[in-house]
């Protein structure tokens, strides 16, 4: 039988509970049958992500894959449609999908990350380029971010009256504004949903590649701001922030050929649900204590400085 990676296990269960156990119960025989039904036989050792198993695979004739079985959610049913749209450019290659498992066959690509650059223009510029590829009309059937607009405005008004913070009026507003203005208005266009450069892998048919999206129709400038998010720890080492940040978003955006001020609205509306989110649930890297609200304090100066224009 298939040794399950105890990290997954163990962060499967915490999360999901009961559900989580009896899935991960089955989850060695679902394997097994995918594997006899793909014609695949395992290829070195088992990895995971945060919500999926990943087996390195080889098939007979076809050569390296990974088979990916994810956690039933409805924030996973979307990947494989995502992946059929971009048919390779600038994403991994989709083999074989089994939607009621939640398991796809994979290209395979190496584990190394954009993250892991060094050079934080270079990540950005990377990033904004292969954003660009991916931007294309969105297929039917793929869940709006506009019809989200309503629950993200309730949610930061809730958070606003029920938590303690230190979020100045204008900043939260100016979250709100971009909910109205931007959010519930969006172009039928093919949205990554959780982009950022853990997401990027080094690959062998191309540079990079893109995995793991969400699969959503709505504004490309929100992958900006969740890229941006997801550089903040960074951009904690510059000097100073408020430099490093609007760098980060100068080169992205021309690199992904996007509307500056749009994905820097986006940025802000990020981390203002950051701020709110740490307080409630902490972060993946420190659920709480000394660290969260560390965090929490730089996801406000962060949302705090994206709400002025690049310019003060």
């Amino acid at each position: 039988m298939m040794a399950m990676p105890q990290e997954f296990v163990r962060n499967t269960v915490d999360r999901e509970g009961e559900c989580g156990a009896a899935w991960i119960a089955e989850l060695p025989d679902v394997v097994e049958e995918l594997l006899g039904r793909w014609g695949c036989v395992p290829d070195g050792e088992v990895m995971h992500g945060g919500v999926g198993l990943v087996v390195p695979v080889r098939r007979e004739g076809e050569g390296d894959a990974v088979l990916k079985v994810s956690f039933p959610h409805p924030g996973n049913v979307h990947e494989p449609d995502a992946l059929v749209v971009w048919a390779g450019c600038g994403a991994v290659l989709l083999h074989e999908r089994d939607d009621e498992r939640f398991a796809m066959l994979l290209e395979r690509v190496r584990p190394s990350t954009l993250a892991e650059v060094e050079d934080g223009d270079e990540v950005v510029a990377v990033a904004g380029r292969l954003h660009r590829r991916l931007t294309v009309p969105a297929p039917q059937g793929l869940p709006r971010l506009c019809e989200r607009a309503g629950a993200w405005e309730e949610q930061l008004r809730t958070d606003a009256r029920e938590l303690t913070h230190r979020l100045p009026p204008r900043v939260l507003d100016a979250a709100l504004a971009t909910v109205r203005e931007l959010g519930r208005v969006q172009p039928d266009t093919l949205v990554h949903g959780d982009f950022h450069a853990r997401n990027i892998l080094r690959a062998d048919r191309e540079p990079w590649l893109a995995v793991d999206p969400k699969g959503y129709a709505g504004d490309p400038a929100y992958d900006g701001g969740t890229l941006l998010k997801s550089r903040a720890l960074r951009l904690l080492e510059a000097d100073d922030l408020r430099k490093a940040a609007h760098r980060a978003l100068d080169v992205f955006t021309e690199a992904a050929e996007l509307d500056r001020d749009r994905v820097q609205r986006w940025a802000q509306f990020h981390a203002v649900q950051a701020a709110f989110w740490g307080r409630r649930h902490g972060f993946r890297i420190a659920r709480s204590g000394p660290r969260r609200d560390w965090l929490t304090d730089f996801a406000d100066r962060l949302a705090d400085m994206l709400t002025e224009p690049r310019g003060r």
